[in-house]
């Protein structure tokens, strides 16, 4: 009998030990199921983009409105209705969900709507986190902590490699351990809950367009779970979808560093030919910026930002742990970005010169185009109008004080969002529209976005479909 030859037998696996993972289990194990969780990564990794990012959901507050803005955000590429009336009435549950876990929630940032002219953006309040925080991995400790008090199994360094199926029903998965193949039963369904794909070099090629970007969030986000459903018959959805940040790659780091120059406006985004190439400051959603009057995916190509010593002195290019507690480099490998930039700018990450002459050799580029480029733009400065990207004024800081400096900045991928089309109950699909039994899939694995999504939307997704998927195994 096939039963024989399983290592273990459990109701709902869970693969993944994430925000959606965690949600997931909860939800099955409080529907009456007995839950393994099966997790790549060791205790010291263990935790997906949900242990450190932002770790906030947005304050969904009127789901009707809410509707309407996941309409608006995905225009041209349209979500099915069934799926969007469940993300908005899941949604707005995530905050009564969680302090029915007996963890204490608030609101973090009162964020404004990144994409204001947007129909139904009046349904973003704000940031929801755990006691009121925006990242510092509090969030994925409160959902494993939930977890553990349930006496869910937690199986780690178990990482999960094919799905089994049995008369086209998907009864049970092989993952690996030091000690050979585990084989385990799941008797009512298994929940893929392995993150996106942006640590598989070849997926990010063929689907996202990037050559070679920096990965921000968890090396373990390597496209497991999308193999597997795809090997047992599953259709994709929006896989092109990304969101990427200007970013920076720093040798002996798995993961780069985001950004933000958040005290200062004086630096620039430059091309390959030394020329600028977009508004420095355009307003950067989660993974959209508005460029010529469109959202549009950004950043997509390399680039090098070039600055002044007067920003290298204002403060760190990148927002500390005190201001931002998000980023793999941050959280988990434990880097702290230098008040100054001095100690990068030593370790060689940012290159330095005294003259944009000297600089511009160090970075591939012609002397004459980087000293006409920073010219032109010191004369915008000077005029208070920036014709050739339209700059606001308020930020057109000139580069005049030397020594200059510039780093090559690759796309920094945060995550993918496209994976195993799904529905409404989270069950995954097949091409022609037909769940695959057994088989469901929640958070950045198959995100609900095709297009654009506001801060606070991943999470408040993973959470939302996380509960849907759990619950769903669970009782059928």
């Amino acid at each position: 009998m096939i039963e024989a030859r399983w290592d273990i037998e459990t109701d709902v696996v869970v693969v993944g030990f994430g925000g959606a993972g965690c949600a997931a289990a909860i939800a099955a194990h409080d529907a009456g199921a007995r839950v393994l969780i099966l997790e790549k990564m060791d205790a010291d990794a263990a935790g997906g983009s949900t242990r450190v990012s932002g770790a906030v959901w947005f304050d969904n507050q009127d789901p009707e409105r809410a509707a309407v803005y996941l309409r608006s955000l995905s225009a041209g590429l349209p979500v099915p209705e069934p799926v969007v009336r469940t993300w908005a009435r899941e949604t707005a549950r995530n905050s009564d969900w969680m302090r029915g876990l007996g963890i204490e929630v608030g609101l973090a940032v009162p964020a404004p709507p990144e994409y204001p002219d947007l129909d139904g953006s009046d349904a973003m309040r704000g940031w929801i986190g755990v006691e009121g925080v925006m990242g510092g991995g509090k969030l994925w400790a409160a959902l494993a902590g939930a977890v553990r008090a349930r006496g869910i199994e937690v199986r780690l360094g178990t990482p999960a490699r094919e799905l089994i199926q049995h008369a086209g029903v998907v009864t049970g998965i092989i993952a690996d351990t030091a000690d050979g193949a585990l084989r385990v039963r799941a008797r009512r369904g298994i929940v893929l809950a392995t993150g996106g794909f942006e640590g598989n070099p070849d997926m990010v090629r063929d689907h996202l367009g990037l050559p070679d970007p920096v990965v921000w969030g968890t090396p373990a986000a390597t496209g497991d779970g999308h193999r597997m459903a795809m090997k047992a018959g599953a259709d994709l959805w929006h896989m092109s979808n990304m969101m990427t940040l200007p970013g920076l790659r720093a040798p002996g780091y798995t993961a780069g560093f985001y950004t933000a120059f958040p005290h200062a406006r004086g630096y620039l985004y430059l091309g390959r030919d030394g020329r600028r190439c977009c508004n420095e400051t355009v307003a950067l959603g989660h993974g959209h910026a508005r460029i010529h009057g469109t959202y549009q995916l950004f950043p997509v190509e390399p680039m090098h930002i070039l600055f002044d010593e007067a920003t290298r002195r204002a403060g760190p290019i990148v927002p500390g742990r005190d201001v931002l507690a998000v980023s793999w480099a941050q959280q988990i490998e434990g880097y702290d970005w230098s008040s100054d930039n001095a100690v990068e700018i030593g370790k060689g990450w940012i290159q330095r010169a005294d003259t944009l002459a000297e600089l511009a050799p160090l970075i591939g580029m012609d002397p004459g185009a980087l000293e006409d480029t920073v010219a032109r733009y010191n004369a915008a400065c000077a005029a208070g109008s920036d014709p050739e990207f339209g700059r606001h004024p308020r930020t057109l800081i000139p580069l005049t004080e030397a020594p200059y400096y510039a780093f090559a900045s690759a796309p920094l991928l945060a995550w993918s969002n496209g994976g195993p089309r799904r529905d409404e109950n989270a069950r995954v699909l097949d091409p022609f529209g037909a769940p695959i039994p057994g088989l469901y899939a929640a958070g950045n694995i198959s995100s609900t976005y095709s297009r654009c999504k506001d801060g606070g939307f991943h999470i408040a997704d993973a959470l939302a479909f996380g509960r849907v998927a759990g619950a769903h195994a669970a009782t059928h």
